[in-house]
């Protein structure tokens, strides 16, 4: 039986898909101070990131208390906040990133089945 060819749709799919897998991260942590939640926060993210992004992501961690600036640039409400710069369509964390599933699914970091 011969095998059929994608749609120009499937194609476009898993072009997105493989370019989604190689792209580079650019990824903010808003944290408010020194406190045990921001700390638990840097820590999660930073683990998710060298388990799943290892060599393709930024990440840069701000003190809302050091740049409040920044914080009101981003409209930052809570901290910790994790914002997904890039890839597109930017998306926004809340709290300690202590649910790592969500915030893997949330990332888009779950392997393509």
């Amino acid at each position: 039986m011969a095998q059929q060819k994608p749609t120009s749709a499937e194609a476009a799919l898993q072009n997105a898909l493989h370019a989604r897998k190689d792209s580079k991260y650019i990824l903010r942590l808003y944290v408010a101070g020194v406190t045990p939640r921001s700390s638990y926060a840097i820590k999660n993210i930073k683990k998710i990131c060298e388990e799943y992004l290892q060599g393709r992501y930024d990440l840069e961690v701000i003190d809302i208390y050091q740049h409040p600036t920044l914080a009101k640039g981003e409209q930052i409400v809570a901290a910790p906040t994790l914002i997904r710069k890039l890839p597109l369509p930017l998306r926004r964390f809340i709290g300690d990133l202590s649910n790592t599933d969500k915030v893997i699914l949330g990332l888009d970091l779950r392997p393509v089945e």
